[in-house]
């Protein structure tokens, strides 16, 4: 499944959920596409974060280390 198909799924269930409610079943996976997209954002920063570098006043160019 695609990363917009779970946008649209998770849209489809938010709109359901505004106007008559959810199963048990349909929260269950309402939850588990919310995590999905958690997943990949989080995964897409890093992603980023991993190259990206920062230039030096003299013109060098470091990475960027995790903060401790």
């Amino acid at each position: 499944m695609s990363i917009n198909e779970v946008i649209a799924r998770i849209n489809e269930l938010a709109k359901k959920a505004k106007e008559e409610g959810l199963t048990d079943e349909e929260i269950a996976d309402r939850d588990k596409l919310r995590r999905i997209y958690i997943d990949n954002v989080k995964a897409n920063l890093i992603g980023q974060l991993d190259n990206t570098y920062i230039v030096e006043p003299d013109g060098t160019k470091r990475p960027l280390k995790p903060k401790n």
